[in-house]
């Protein structure tokens, strides 16, 4: 099937790099599907690229069939929740945990909102990842990749081909790589 066919949804944990992927897919030529809702703060000053009606979409599905050509970001939670009925190219983000739950743990704290301890919260996303990786095998409707936000930043080039190849060619890897901003790593563990 055609990528105009189908529909890109990057994924991954809270604070995993999606942001930054959606970034990339939308600079190199794959819309974002996003209804700017969620304004660009301290977190993530080039915007978060959210669409609401994904937090609906067990009970409301109704917008998918326009993401088609499109790239959306959803929650890796709420992959589930996808109707079967459409093909998907899933991009699931992962990035070094400590770094993933350090950027998390600022962020609250910005908020004001406590984090719940490291430990408990490293066993329950590494047990999600797990299923889902499992899940994700089974489907016949959703082709995967899994990419990490430490090695785009680290061999931008490298990943940039992968996703570029994973697309048919779609985005453009010049314009990817455009959309990649260093400055923006803050939570780098050395």
């Amino acid at each position: 099937m055609a990528l105009h066919q189908e529909i890109v949804v990057v994924s991954g944990l809270p604070r995993s790099g999606t942001s930054l992927m959606m970034q990339m897919l939308d600079q190199g030529g794959i819309p974002a599907l996003t209804d700017h809702r969620r304004t660009p703060d301290v977190d993530n000053p080039r915007g978060y690229y959210e669409f609401e009606a994904v937090k609906r979409t067990k009970h409301d599905s109704s917008w998918v069939a326009d993401a088609r050509g499109k790239a959306v970001k959803m929650v890796s939670s709420l992959l589930y929740d996808l109707p079967d009925t459409e093909q998907y190219r899933v991009i699931i983000q992962s990035r070094n945990f400590d770094e993933m739950l350090d950027s998390q743990e600022k962020m609250l704290q910005r908020l004001g909102q406590p984090a719940a301890p490291r430990d408990a919260i490293r066993r329950s996303y590494e047990k999600h990842l797990n299923k889902l990786e499992d899940w994700l095998a089974s489907q016949s409707q959703i082709r995967t990749l899994f990419v990490s936000y430490n090695e785009i930043l680290d061999d931008p080039q490298k990943q940039i081909e992968r996703l570029v190849d994973f697309l048919d060619g779609a985005p453009s890897a010049i314009k990817m790589l455009e959309a990649i901003d260093p400055s923006l790593y803050r939570n780098r563990i050395k």
